[in-house]
C-alpha cells in the first residue's frame, strides 16, 4: 500500500508532465503557425529599402505589432489600440513606419545593417508577419583586363586575358566569338555575396565584367587591336589583246589574273 507521501509525490510528477507537455505543445503549435518564408533583399550600401507585410489587410485583431533586427534588436513598435508609434532610440532617424500598412523604410543601410528583419503580432495569436534577410553590398570596383599572351592561325585571332576583380581573377582563352575559362579563381555564384567576373565575346570586343547583385563595371580590349591579321595580298594584272586585220581592230578581249 502506497503512502500518502508517495502518492503525492505520484502527483506532483504527472502535474510537472502535463504542464511540460503543454507549454512543448504550444511552442510547436506557436513555430508552425508562424512559418512564413524569409524574403531575400540586397541593397546598394548608402541606399534605401521598404519592407513590406503581405496580407496586412487581414491583420485585424491585433494589440501590438513589432519590427526587430536579427530577434533581439527593436526597432519600432505599433499600438493598434492607440494608433501610436514607438521607434526605439537607436535607430530614431533611420528607419520610418507606416501605420496604413505596416511597412519600414530602412534608410542610409550600411554594412552593419545586414541582417534578419521581422515583423511580428501580439493579440489573439503571436505569430510572424514578415521576415526578410538584407544583405547590404558596395558598389564594385572596375576590373583590370589584362592580355597574358595571343596568336594567329589560318587567320584566327586566338587570346588569353585575365580579367581581375576585387579579390578574385579570372583566366580566359577567347577568339572572336566565344571564351572558355582556363584558369584562376573560382567565380562567385549568381546569389552570392561575393562578386562575379566573368570574360566573353560581344561584337569586336572582350569584355570583362565585374558585377554583384547590386552594381556592375566592365573593361573591354578590341579583338582587332590584340591581333592584326595579315590579308592575303592580291595583285591584278590586265592583259589586253588586240588582233589587227590590216589597221582595224577585229577583237579586244581583257583577263584579270591573280599572282
Amino acid at each position: 500500500m502506497l503512502s500518502k507521501r508517495t502518492i503525492l509525490l505520484h502527483l506532483v510528477n504527472l502535474q510537472l508532465y502535463s504542464t511540460l507537455n503543454h507549454h512543448l505543445f504550444l511552442k510547436t503549435c506557436s513555430c508552425c503557425s508562424s512559418s512564413i518564408e524569409t524574403l531575400k533583399r540586397f541593397v546598394l550600401k548608402g541606399k534605401h529599402v521598404r519592407l513590406d507585410v503581405q496580407g496586412y489587410a487581414k491583420l485585424k485583431d491585433i494589440d501590438y505589432l513589432k519590427w526587430t533586427f536579427n530577434k533581439f534588436h527593436n526597432l519600432v513598435k505599433y499600438s493598434n489600440e492607440s494608433s501610436t508609434v514607438k521607434v526605439f532610440t537607436k535607430y530614431q532617424g533611420r528607419v520610418e513606419f507606416s501605420q496604413g500598412n505596416f511597412s519600414l523604410l530602412l534608410k542610409n543601410l550600411q554594412g552593419g545593417d545586414s541582417g534578419l528583419y521581422d515583423a511580428g503580432v501580439s493579440g489573439e495569436e503571436n505569430k510572424d508577419v514578415a521576415k526578410y534577410q538584407i544583405s547590404v553590398q558596395e558598389r564594385v570596383v572596375t576590373p583590370l583586363l589584362t592580355v597574358d599572351s595571343n596568336s594567329t592561325i589560318n587567320a584566327t585571332c586566338n587570346v588569353t586575358v585575365t580579367c581581375r576583380g576585387q579579390n578574385t581573377s579570372v583566366t580566359s582563352s577567347c577568339n572572336s566569338s566565344t571564351c572558355s575559362q582556363v584558369g584562376g579563381e573560382s567565380r562567385g555564384a549568381e546569389t552570392s555575396t561575393v562578386p562575379l567576373l566573368s570574360v566573353y565575346v560581344a561584337g569586336v570586343s572582350i569584355i570583362c565584367n565585374h558585377s554583384n547583385q547590386v552594381s556592375w563595371a566592365t573593361d573591354t580590349k578590341e579583338i582587332e587591336t590584340i591581333c592584326i591579321i595579315e590579308q592575303p595580298q592580291i595583285n591584278i594584272v590586265f592583259i589586253y589583246l588586240r588582233s589587227l586585220k590590216g589597221q582595224s581592230a577585229v577583237a579586244t578581249s581583257i583577263f584579270g589574273l591573280c599572282l
